[in-house]
Order: C-alpha cells, then structure tokens, then sequence
C-alpha cells in the first residue's frame, strides 16, 4: 500500500523474487557457481551441504547439492564427516586436485560472498520496482506534521518531488535541508525494495549491498515463500528504499564501478546502490571536483534515465538511473555555478531562516521533547539577550542543541533542567562560537 497522499503513476502490482528451484533459474552457468562455491569451501576450510548453501544464499536442493556433486565428479572436494543423517549435514574440504582449481578461481576474483544475479535479472527488477513519484499536498502536510514547515515551503517540496527531476537546495546551514528531503524520500519513494546483493557481468562480480546505506527490513518466512511453497530467490533481501547521503568526500571516480585491484571485484557506485531511493549530495560545491562536472556527468542520464558504468576491460554496461537526486549546499548559488547550470535542475528551493513564530513553536516542541519545562518569558530572555543583542540569526536547529547544552550543564551541577536565567546563558555561551566578529552586540547610543 502507498502512504496516504502518494501513489505512483501506472501503479502495478508489488514485485517479488520469483522462486528458486534449480540451476538453470539463477541465470549462471555450472562454472560460475562452482567457482564460487569451491572458493566459499577454500576460504573457510570446511563446510557442510547446508552450511555451503547458505553462504551462496541459494537452496540447497536443486541447485546447491547439483553444485556439489560436479564437484565430488571433478574430484575437487571431499568428504570430511557428517554432522546429520542428511546429504545436506555431509561436510566437505578442498581436495588436492580442487586446491589448484581454487587457486585459479581466486586468480579471476576473490569474491565468496552471497551468490550474483544476472545484469539482465538486475535491469528487470530495478524497472519492476520503481515508482514515479506522485504526492499530493494533503498527504505531505500529515507527513511533515511533526515538523514545523510553512504552506510556502510544502507547495515547493511537493511538486518539486512529484517532478522526478534533479532538485537544488540552498540556505543557511542548520534549517533542515537534510531532514526535509530525507523525510519527503522516505514518505513518497514506496514501500520496501527488493535488493541484489552481487551482480554478475561475464563472470565479473559487482557488489551491491551495502550495510552502511541500506537498510534490512526483517520479513517473516512466509513472505519468501511463493503460493506453491517454494522458496523465493535468496540472493534478494528486502530493504527500505535507500537514501544515500554523501558530502565533500564525493569524486568523479565513486560516480563509475570502483575496482578492487586486490580482491579482484567491483563496489557499486553510489548511485546505482541508491536506484529507485533517493541520492543526497550535501555540502554540493565542496567536493574534489567542479560543480560543473559533476552535473554534467549526469545530464544524460536524468533525461535517458540510463547510465553507463565501465568495466575495468573497457567494457560498458547499461544500468537504469532511477534515482531522485538532490543536491544541498549552504554556499551561495551564485558563486558556485551560474545561470546555464541552474536551468537544468527545474525545481530551486531556498530553506531559509525560521520566523520567530516557527523558532518559538520548533523550541516549545523541543522542550517537550527534551523534558525541559517551557517558559514564555525564559524564551523571550534568550531571544532578547542571545539574538537581537547580537543581530544573530535564527536557526532551526538552535533550539535543540541549545536544550542539549543546558541539559548537560544541568547534569553537572546536579540541579534540574529548567529555562532560568543563568542555565540559559552558560547553555549559549558554550554553544555559540564568534567567528572572526560576526556577531557583536547592538548598542543603542552613547560610548563605552
């Protein structure tokens, strides 16, 4: 089901893994599931039937016990013991003969992770899954509800998102920029993905999964098992829709296949891990790179959406670039790129400074949140002696990391957290910081 207020244009039915019975449906040929099986037993020393299997993310029978006895035939392995009855308890060790034929495995590639799918069963599944984005405005309302944003910045978001294009976000930092488009990807990009962990190109592993920027989403048995019973295709597992985050560290090389000249295997770039999710470039204008260079590179794809990625053969591949990318920064636009590059991301949002409205309403919030008794009078002190006496602007953030700064002061001093007159001020001496004299106090006449 789709969140209330979102849908996708053309809605279709969820996609899932189509059920795993034999060899001949996990796309691969005998010798590279042997190669990967015969590394999985060499790098662990031993291992049973069932324990090979799971290694390999495959079913045992009818796929991983048909590996297993080509191997017995080839010699390659041998029969250690048993801790069972079964064929699936009988545990197995490289023999000579498979120790040189594990070698030369590992000579192609070190990978012995989970099984890869096809490139083809990849393409088909990713176009499967993805949703355009369509929101309506009652539904972003109740998404952001526990936030404090104006109607001017929702009637921004929304049709910005439903765009399905590039989006720029620019303002002072410490507004929310990160929290408005990480909470309006995961209320409008759908439910759950189904994620490969490997791809498999000619025998070349690409690695997909990765567990910093995605996200398991633990699903009971049943649901990997189709109405016959037979269980779903393993090498999937289900995760949030991804939003992946980068800042200064990105360069135009984590934007192609990164080879792993030891190991032998590629690490997906972030934008293929984030396809049918959301790609946020944070601090847009600090990266290794020209801001130019870094839009250009991606000019084809918003409009084919298809990327090109390349093999370390030289080899290109097709993958579909179905990614909502948002770029933020809190540099001026004006000096990072000019007129001709904004024209190619249509949907412009300034994330500015809070009203003293939304600033008094974000801190009654967090007072209730933090466990702070609120004060009118205390809130008005700090604006007062904080604020306009500095000529400091107003953050959305302040009120938070204020509330934590007092809370910590409040601990050390054994006293309890309450807005008085001198937490407040050891609370804001600590937090704010004079750079270079920006802020000084606002005198009203007269000499020192």
């Amino acid at each position: 089901m789709s969140s209330p207020g979102t849908g996708s244009l053309g809605a279709k039915k969820q996609w899932n893994p189509p059920a795993m019975r034999t060899v001949e449906d996990t796309g691969l040929n005998m010798g590279i599931l042997t190669d990967l099986a015969i590394k999985t037993i060499y790098f662990s020393g031993y291992l049973s039937g069932q324990q090979l299997a799971d290694r390999m993310c495959l079913p045992y029978t009818g796929v991983v016990d048909r590996v297993i006895d080509f191997m017995k035939r080839e010699k390659w392995i041998e029969v250690r013991g048993a801790a069972g009855i079964s064929e699936a308890s009988y545990e197995y060790l490289i023999s000579q003969k498979g120790s040189s034929k594990a070698q030369e495995a590992t000579e192609r590639n070190m990978y012995a992770g989970p099984c890869p799918v096809t490139l083809a069963q990849y393409v088909y599944a990713v176009k499967a899954q993805y949703n355009r984005p369509l929101v309506q405005r009652e539904g972003l309302v109740k998404a952001f509800e526990d936030l404090v944003v104006g109607d001017t910045m929702l009637d921004k978001i929304g049709p910005a998102i439903n765009s399905g294009k590039a989006i720029f976000m620019h303002g002072p930092p410490g507004n929310g920029k990160t929290t408005f488009a990480t909470r309006a990807a995961r209320f409008v990009l759908g439910e759950d993905l189904w994620l490969p962990y490997a791809i498999d190109v000619d025998g070349q592993v690409i690695r997909v999964y990765d567990n910093v920027n995605h996200e398991i989403v633990e699903i009971p048995e049943e649901i990997n098992r189709t109405q016959t019973g037979v269980r779903r295709d393993p090498r999937w597992i289900k995760i949030k829709r991804p939003v992946i985050m980068v800042g200064g560290e990105l360069t135009m090389a984590g934007l192609d296949l990164v080879y792993d000249p030891i190991n032998k295997y590629y690490e997906a770039p972030f934008q293929l891990k984030a396809n049918c999710g959301m790609f946020f470039i944070d601090d847009f204008g600090r990266q290794q790179m020209r801001p130019q260079d870094l839009l250009n590179r991606w000019i084809v794809p918003l409009e084919s959406r298809i990327d090109f990625l390349t093999l370390s053969t030289g080899r290109k591949i097709e993958i579909p670039f179905n990614v909502l990318i948002v770029f933020s920064t809190n540099l001026p636009p004006a000096n990072l790129v000019d007129e001709a590059f904004l024209r190619r991301i249509p949907h412009k949002i300034e994330i500015g400074d809070p009203t003293f409205e939304q600033f008094r309403e974000i801190f009654k919030r967090m007072c209730q949140v933090k466990r702070v008794p609120y004060d009118e009078k205390a809130l008005a002190y700090l604006i007062q002696e904080w604020y306009l006496k500095y000529n400091r602007p107003l953050r959305s953030v302040h009120p938070r990391d204020i509330l934590d700064q007092l809370l910590d002061i409040a601990r050390y001093l054994n006293r309890p957290p309450q807005l008085t007159k001198d937490l407040i001020d050891k609370a804001a001496d600590a937090y704010f910081v004079n750079l270079s004299g920006e802020y000084k106090p606002v005198t009203t006449g007269g000499s020192n």
